[in-house]
């Protein structure tokens, strides 16, 4: 089973029609897929190439409602605080971020995100997929010293140890992977990660 999970492609286009030209039985679209809610048609039309088999998360640049309106138009399947079964795990997801000093459209408070996640607790073998990266990890690592992340996220990896972890939202922090504990984890970005189940 390969699960291609991409995120923040912020309209880049050229870089979907890559992600879409690449073989794997499911895509995860992890949110950010365009800038400020604007763009959803030309991104929507590419992501229909594999239609039964992406599922979608609204970044911070996305609300629900909007993922939600993607998904109808172009029948992709919203995965947002949802999860579906493949190859024996149960895949996770939750879009959003904590919040940024930019009033995105898809913030959450900490709280918040830390309700919403332990709607996943307990589910194993689990490959959770976040728009946010944990805190204070190589994942949320803007530069030295400066770490994005939410501190819910990270919370619930520590409690929980899902198999798997992926996440955007950090693009400096693209194509990073590493061990949190048992977890493997990665920050996927436009580039993408490529799961082997």
């Amino acid at each position: 089973m390969r699960l291609l999970v991409f995120s923040d492609l912020h309209n880049d286009t050229a870089a979907l029609a890559k992600l879409m030209d690449a073989e794997a039985d499911a895509y995860i679209a992890a949110g950010d897929s365009v800038s400020w809610a604007k763009g959803f048609d030309r991104i929507g039309e590419l992501l229909a190439r594999r239609a039964g088999k992406v599922w979608v998360l609204p970044g911070n640049h996305e609300s629900e409602a909007d993922i939600a309106r993607l998904c109808r138009a172009w029948d992709l399947n919203e995965l947002h605080g949802r999860t579906f079964e493949a190859a024996g795990f149960t895949i996770a997801g939750l879009g959003y971020s904590n919040p940024t000093p930019f009033n995105t459209p898809g913030e959450y408070a900490e709280s918040e995100m830390a309700r919403r996640l332990e709607a996943f607790a307990g589910l194993k073998p689990l490959v959770l997929v976040c728009h946010c990266a944990p805190k204070l990890t190589p994942l949320d690592r803007v530069r030295e010293g400066v770490h994005i992340g939410s501190t819910a996220v990270r919370e619930f990896l520590d409690r929980h140890a899902p198999a798997h972890f992926v996440c955007g939202h950090v693009h400096e922090a693209e194509g990073v992977v590493c061990d949190l504990g048992p977890t493997r984890a990665a920050n996927a970005g436009k580039r993408g990660y490529l799961l082997q189940l």
